[in-house]
């Protein structure tokens, strides 16, 4: 198959040259190319179009650092897979999740939990922190409680590992008092993790604590992406995952989430159903989607994709709709950056799935 050269960006010879080494070291092949053969205004970063949406990803991770230069730092920095937990039974069914996909990205898991100090009088109900009884708990005794819970989980992960239901891969936890969703996204922010995993409760529980959620915080807020798992699906890790609901709008940001889910899944046999939501009878929308298939049936030709125009606004409905038509195993949305005002007045359409759906879920921030 003929894989034509892409310009990815012009930057001056140095840079360049730095763009180009951070881009190898990811398995990326650049050449160099200049811009003028006579005059030394610019040099052209090169690589293969099916390296595109890899590349676009490194970029922005870039972005987020300091440049080149703190991309360069980075390089030689173990991977990270970040797992809030509440000591629940859907911490356990995350960790199923978590360990497998971090031996894959030879990354190390950072169990994470956060509880609210006692003096903490308005205390959200959430997802990931069970809240009850903490004005009668000292500091020191919800300490000892989560070091006492920890132990435990640890015993069920360490058999769990033994029994080879696991691979062995390097774990350790992190305690923080505080508001959880601040401190998770607050760690996610200095430290940067590949993604976020996150057990959730059923739909049935999570209707009585819309506002307050901590899966729903970190979905809306969080610059790195975020798997949330329901406590009751079948599934027992990615390599279970067959079947995808890839939201699109047609924005340049999915070919960026689209690598990224596909870097997470076992991509082979996978089936991509790229969906799009109208309100209209809209061709050009059917043309889009039909050049989305094509380009990544090109570019990854081991997977099976379709797509489909879903009419009507009740996107809610229609979701469950399609999940159930389509025996759709996980969804994947992007979501964007929104105000404080935007997200408590009119709240994103992945914080509604989340309430909403019992489908585990990938959430991309553009």
């Amino acid at each position: 198959m003929e894989d034509n050269l892409v310009t990815l960006a012009i930057h001056t010879y140095e840079k360049a040259q730095r763009l180009k080494s951070v881009l190898e070291v990811h398995g990326i092949d650049a050449c160099l190319q200049s811009v003028n053969q006579f005059l030394p205004v610019g040099t052209r970063v090169r690589i293969k179009e099916s390296d595109l949406p890899k590349a676009l990803g490194i970029i922005e991770e870039m972005n987020s650092k300091d440049g080149l230069n703190g991309a360069l730092e980075e390089i030689n920095k173990k991977p990270m897979v970040l797992l809030p937990i509440d000591f629940s039974d859907y911490s356990m069914k995350a960790c199923e999740f978590a360990f497998p996909l971090a031996a894959k990205l030879d990354a190390e898991v950072v169990l994470f939990h956060a509880y609210l100090p006692p003096s903490f009088s308005t205390m959200p109900i959430g997802d990931v922190i069970n809240h009850e009884g903490r004005t009668e708990e000292s500091a020191l005794e919800l300490l000892e409680n989560a070091k006492e819970n920890l132990i435990e989980l640890e015993s069920k992960i360490e058999q769990s590992i033994s029994a080879g239901e696991w691979p062995r891969t390097k774990y350790r936890h992190v305690l923080r008092e505080g508001v959880p969703e601040d401190q998770i996204l607050g760690y996610a922010e200095r430290h940067q993790p590949k993604i976020i995993i996150m057990g959730t409760r059923g739909r049935d529980k999570k209707d009585m604590d819309f506002i307050g959620s901590v899966t729903a915080e970190i979905i809306e807020r969080s610059h790195v992406p975020v798997f949330t798992i329901p406590e009751n699906i079948a599934l027992n890790g990615f390599k279970e995952i067959k079947n995808v609901a890839f939201s699109t709008s047609f924005d340049d940001k999915d070919l960026i989430a689209f690598d990224k889910m596909m870097n997470l899944l076992n991509t082979n046999n996978v089936s991509i159903h790229f969906i799009h939501f109208e309100n209209k009878d809209d061709r050009w929308a059917e043309i889009k989607l039909s050049g989305i298939k094509a380009y990544f049936q090109q570019n990854y030709p081991e997977n099976h994709f379709e797509y489909h125009l879903v009419p009507g606004t009740d996107i809610l409905s229609a979701y469950d709709e399609f999940i159930h038509q389509n025996n759709i195993d996980a969804i994947a949305l992007t979501t964007h950056k929104r105000s404080l005002i935007s997200r408590l007045f009119n709240p994103s359409m992945a914080r509604k799935m989340i309430f909403h759906t019992d489908t585990p879920m990938f959430v991309f921030h553009a």
